[in-house]
């Protein structure tokens, strides 16, 4: 931890990466400085207004990663940290980017979504990955130039996290072809402007089913490796390849967390079902949790001041408390026009984020739409240990039901004629057993049941073993050092006046010595 001493006050140094790698910013902070100041000041520095979509992530000591936190300080919630290090990174993927105001925000949104198709967390098929990496080329180097770019000059670029020669080669085709619409035009990105292919790609993008989504590794009660994404949209898991349940948000009645345990309560139309998944560890779960709630809470509450207290954990979790911070998705779009702003009386009769999470609605900018259907696992690191996971993370979405809402109807033309094939996932896939039990179950999700009850012996035996021993000191106290009328009898038993000269005593004697020597 990096500081240096004023004539009053203390200054912390921090080390901020941006979306791109070799871009970073130095930055000081005062230890009463909460977080909200850094993400300001980092946002100022790019020029971005519409920071209500980014966030800054740091990882413990315990190699967890958090969110930091825009209500408290930073010094406390890094406070094991040397050096202090955050990473600016896209913490709500906006459903819909292209009704971002700024042209500088949707910048950001295309290199954090060029990050995550780097690092394989946004799973596309072979002709999509062409096409979004032809749109990189594009944008970097700009039109197809056959005395600059000689040989095969995408290799020198790093776009996909497996990028083969049959993709390399496609990618330099589609650079070389005129864009449609264009004499000659074949479907390529040639004459294409950079905010023209910056637009194209976060269209693209946006339509694929690992848009958006935040992974986590979890065990569902069979012990079945799972991995756990939560969007506007709802919560998802995957399993191997296959996205295997969708809830929404809408069906969501409350989130919480019993040690490892991370559990879903859920109201459907005929019946309410409890779902649990098992985390890494209990401070992976917590991780889940918040980042669920929060999640919940931007895409779904009218206002940030509908918003409470939020308790999780149970009797022997000790409690976790979240306080949403911040404004919240619909209150972007009323501000910047794009929603009509709620009366009074509509929003007394629709949801309050004071209720249960039963009652959200559907995100401002999105329908409420169903969807079931299977997509790609991406790879999750988000919410495991860096020594288990590595550094990379996942996002993913629905890309059917992202275009639509209530404020602007923006009709986004899927690129078809990207989707006709499909390649196996093996790039998101962790173990090749995974891959087997997804191809042999492919269209079949597997059924809900009730998590087990977690039950920790440890858990179970500390507060009881405390419990009693507190009682017996304050027994004792009672007894040895009060001169209470109905205790005079029994302090003359011989029992009584043995265990105070043996043992009382010179425990007590042996106690204040070392509170003298302490102090």
């Amino acid at each position: 931890m990096f500081k240096s001493r004023g004539d009053s006050n203390i200054v912390y140094k921090c080390t901020v990466r941006l979306l791109e790698d070799t871009e970073i910013l130095e930055c000081e902070f005062h230890p009463s400085y909460k977080g909200k100041f850094l993400l300001e000041h980092v946002c100022q520095q790019l020029n971005l207004t519409e920071t209500d979509y980014f966030g800054l992530r740091y990882v413990d000591a315990g190699g967890q990663r958090h969110w930091l936190h825009l209500a408290k300080l930073i010094l406390k919630q890094v406070k094991d940290a040397s050096p202090i290090l955050f990473s600016f990174r896209v913490k709500f993927y906006p459903p819909n980017p292209l009704l971002l105001k700024e042209d500088v925000t949707r910048f950001q949104i295309y290199l954090q979504l060029k990050r995550d198709l780097l690092h394989g967390r946004l799973y596309c098929t072979s002709n999509e990955a062409a096409m979004l990496g032809a749109l990189i080329i594009q944008i970097e180097l700009g039109d197809y130039d056959p005395n600059i770019h000689v040989g095969n000059y995408v290799t020198e670029m790093r776009l996909l996290l497996r990028q083969t020669d049959a993709i390399e080669a496609r990618i330099q085709e589609l650079h070389r072809d005129p864009m449609e619409g264009t004499p000659g035009g074949t479907g390529g990105v040639k004459g294409m402007s950079t905010q023209e292919a910056e637009r194209t790609f976060v269209k693209i993008a946006c339509q694929l089913d690992t848009y958006g989504v935040d992974p986590h590794p979890v065990k569902d009660h069979r012990g079945n490796q799972l991995y756990l994404g939560i969007n506007h949209s709802g919560i998802l898991t995957f399993q191997g390849s296959r996205k295997t349940h969708h809830f929404k948000w809408s069906e969501v009645h409350k989130i919480n967390f019993e040690g490892r345990m991370f559990i879903v309560h859920l109201n459907y139309p005929e019946k309410k079902h409890t779902v649990g998944f098992k985390c890494p560890s209990g401070a992976a779960c917590r991780h889940v949790w918040c980042c669920a709630i929060e999640q919940m809470l931007f895409f779904t509450l009218p206002s940030s001041s509908d918003a409470c207290v939020y308790s999780g954990g149970g009797l022997f979790s000790w409690g976790t408390k979240f306080k949403y911070f911040g404004r919240t998705e619909r209150e972007i779009l009323e501000r910047d026009g794009l929603l009509t702003p709620r009366d009074s009386q509509e929003e007394g009769s629709s949801t309050s984020g004071k209720r249960k999470a039963s009652s959200v609605p559907a995100t401002p900018s999105t329908p409420m739409t169903g969807d079931f259907g299977y997509s790609i696992l991406p790879r999750s690191t988000h919410s495991a240990p860096l020594e288990e996971s590595g550094a990379a993370e996942g996002e993913a979405c629905d890309g059917g039901c992202l275009l639509g809402g209530p404020a602007v109807d923006i009709a986004l033309a899927c690129c078809e004629h990207l989707r006709d094939e499909r390649r196996p996932g093996d790039a998101y896939e962790r173990s090749s057993s995974e891959s087997g039990a997804a191809a042999a179950d492919e269209w079949r999700a597997p059924a809900l049941a009730p998590p087990p009850r977690p039950f920790s012996l440890l858990r179970a035996f500390v507060p009881s073993f405390v419990f009693v021993w507190l009682s017996l000191a304050l027994a004792a106290l009672l007894l040895f050092e009060t001169d209470w009328a109905p205790l005079r009898a029994l302090k003359r038993k011989p029992e009584l006046v043995s265990l105070r000269h043996h043992y009382y005593a010179p425990l007590k004697d042996y106690v204040k010595r070392k509170v003298v020597e302490l102090f």
